[in-house]
């Protein structure tokens, strides 16, 4: 048996575990246990990185025997029932106060249900949200924890030992809230990721396509943004990106790569989840969507020859179009995030989660995929006030789409006569004046819906709920619970 040395341990020695484990092992303080179910890559992470110290097992009982107590294995393996595997050997070998971390990209509600079944044995679970990529596991990820709090005063330390720092020095990591929380928060950054990227794609596609930039030109530009409001990680791999030239053909890189984008399933997560709690994720949904629209060839082979506009947009202005779109981007870019934000807000009251939004705007400003420069403003708005209806209509949130306002409407008028889709900015548009209406066409929906259903309707100048009994031109009125 190994002698307990260690007080952090990572099960799972694939890329994002191994190099997780070598960020742990680089920190003072940290003494790393090590266990992967086949020796050989186990084998391979000592050997090729003896700096780090290792504590390595070839089997699972000397790795849980080389944690010192409280234990704390952080599991690194695939979603799923892999995971419940190794949940159920650690949990196995563990003593009551031990903690068991999920790093993985876990369904939250398999968390909340994972997390109710170790605490029957006594132990802790803590589902862990875990940003940044393998770059990210390596030099500092974004961290979004949840479970007990007891469990934070063992683990905090630890992760905030190898979070990665905002400019202001603090270390990207909170503790979100009870069982599921921390997965649920990263299911919602992951959404934000799709709409961000969407929104940045039709941006190039705008650029090109409508006013005839190239990519190495668009890298350039997005160079340029990069210096202002769209401050961002994407922003910055984007220009990187667009720059690339293929080595066997010379052409732009992005011109060899199919186009036809996956999913890895937390995009659709959000939305189904979104749809569930009532929330309105419009960025988020055209952004899977459009993904999904992508991957289908044969439908998009088949609609190839449909006409599009008879007169098509001709860009006399480009440093007016390019600015133009700079500044729906931007706009688009804040609708999503305050979607994202009314998500965790509604699966917060749902669950009976007390996350602090502006935490969480806070441990995103570094490691994560969507950090940006605007996450500060957006933590100083839950902080100013932390029952914001609606991030939107903060005030420095909503002079900037306000400001923006005639290039967002322009933008989606030039795509549309251009015939260059654009679902992400359209519709966040459409969400913009949705939210701003004094009154939408629901109350129709209404009339219909009682008219073919009898579902009730509620009126603006009474309490209570009706009921029209139909009859042609003229109607009678029953209220619900009334005699009539």
């Amino acid at each position: 048996m190994a002698e307990a040395q260690a007080n952090i341990g990572v099960v799972g020695l694939a890329v994002m575990g191994s190099n997780l484990a070598r960020n742990l092992a680089s920190r003072e303080g940290n003494t790393v246990a090590v266990y992967n179910r086949t020796w050989e890559r186990t084998e391979t992470l000592i050997t090729e990185h003896p700096e780090a110290g290792f504590i390595a097992s070839e089997t699972i009982e000397d790795f849980v025997a080389s944690l010192q107590k409280p234990r704390t294995a952080i599991i690194m393996v695939q979603a799923g029932r892999g995971t419940d595997a190794v949940i159920d050997q650690l949990a196995n070998l563990m003593e009551p106060g031990d903690i068991i971390v999920d790093g993985g990209n876990a369904l939250f509600t398999d968390t909340i249900r994972r997390e109710e079944a170790i605490r029957a044995k006594g132990l802790h679970f803590v589902g862990t949200g875990i940003s940044g990529g393998e770059e990210g596991a390596l030099n500092g990820p974004s961290i979004m924890p949840g479970g007990t709090k007891e469990s934070y005063e063992t683990l905090g330390p630890i992760l905030a030992s190898i979070a990665a720092r905002a400019d202001d020095g603090e270390p990207c990591v909170t503790h979100i809230g009870e069982n599921g929380a921390g997965h649920f928060v990263k299911m919602i950054h992951n959404g934000i990721e799709y709409a961000d990227m969407q929104l940045i794609a039709e941006a190039y596609d705008l650029l090109r396509n409508a006013a005839g930039y190239e990519p190495a030109e668009i890298a350039d530009i997005f160079d340029d943004w990069n210096k202002g409001d769209l401050d961002s990680y994407l922003i910055e791999i984007t220009a990187q990106v667009l720059r690339q030239v293929d080595a066997k053909t010379g052409k732009p890189f992005v011109d060899i790569v199919l186009d036809q984008a996956g999913s890895k399933g937390t995009g659709v997560w959000t939305v189904q989840n979104a749809l569930d709690l009532g929330i309105p994720v419009s960025g988020i949904g055209e952004a899977v969507f459009a993904r999904a629209l992508s991957s289908k060839p044969a439908q998009r082979a088949a609609a190839s020859d449909l006409p599009g506009p008879e007169s098509p947009l001709t860009v006399e202005d480009r440093e007016q179009f390019v600015e133009d779109v700079r500044r729906a981007l931007y706009a688009s870019k804040i609708v999503a995030y305050s979607q994202g934000f009314d998500a965790i807000v509604a699966g917060a009251e749902k669950y009976g989660w007390e996350i602090d939004l502006g935490a969480v705007a806070k441990i995103w400003r570094a490691g994560c995929i969507i950090r940006a420069r605007f996450l500060g403003q957006i933590t100083e708005a839950y902080t100013q006030t932390p029952d914001l209806v609606a991030l939107v209509t903060a005030p420095y949130f909503r002079e900037a789409v306000t400001g923006a306002q005639q290039s967002w409407r322009r933008v989606v008028a030039d795509a549309t006569w251009a015939g260059v889709p654009v679902p992400g900015f359209a519709s966040a548009l459409s969400y913009y004046d949705g939210l701003r209406a004094a009154r939408l066409p629901a109350a129709l929906i209404q009339g219909q819906r009682d008219f073919f259903g009898a579902h009730t309707y509620k009126r603006v100048d009474e309490e209570g709920s009706f009921h029209t009994l139909w009859s042609g031109d003229r109607s009678e009125v029953a209220q619900e619970g009334s005699s009539h």
